[in-house]
């Protein structure tokens, strides 16, 4: 970290943690929720109901979007500025990079899904929505463990 950085963040990295935490938890909640008023919509036979749970839908991920950018930056500044992850025994790290990536696809699929629901041209049945739902589950478990453990 070069000097200019380490005066200006120096006395920041348990704030910036905090907030990556809390926007961290805030888009994943998102996450945990959107594909849920999929499998609602997938299954939603009436038009107006199914318009409501389009315009939830709709919102959240929006929402999920602006939640999404601060907890990447926050994420970003920890790993960049105060070597978070890097030298040896950093492979947690880079295993939990990876997982980011793939939520960020995720969050991206979330939206093209959004927009065939929207188009009318939804293909997927309520119970393979139920499975996409716990993708973000089950990634976030593993990078909790990833962070805690730091197992590698």
């Amino acid at each position: 970290m070069n000097d200019s950085v380490n005066v200006l963040l120096g006395g920041a990295y348990l704030y910036i943690k905090a907030i990556h935490i809390l926007f961290v938890a805030a888009w994943f909640a998102g996450l945990f929720y959107l594909p849920r008023i999929y499998v609602n919509m997938a299954q939603e036979t009436n038009p107006q109901v199914l318009e409501r749970l389009l315009g939830m839908s709709h919102r959240l991920y929006r929402f999920m979007t602006i939640l999404m950018i601060p907890a990447v930056a926050t994420g970003l500044i920890l790993w960049q500025y105060y070597g978070v992850g890097k030298g040896p025994g950093s492979g947690w790290m880079h295993a939990k990079l990876l997982l980011v990536f793939i939520m960020l696809g995720y969050h991206h699929a979330c939206g093209s899904l959004y927009k065939k629901f929207k188009a009318g041209n939804n293909q997927r049945s309520h119970v393979w929505y139920r499975w996409f739902n716990e993708v973000p589950v089950v990634i976030f478990l593993i990078i909790s463990i990833l962070v805690v453990v730091k197992p590698f």
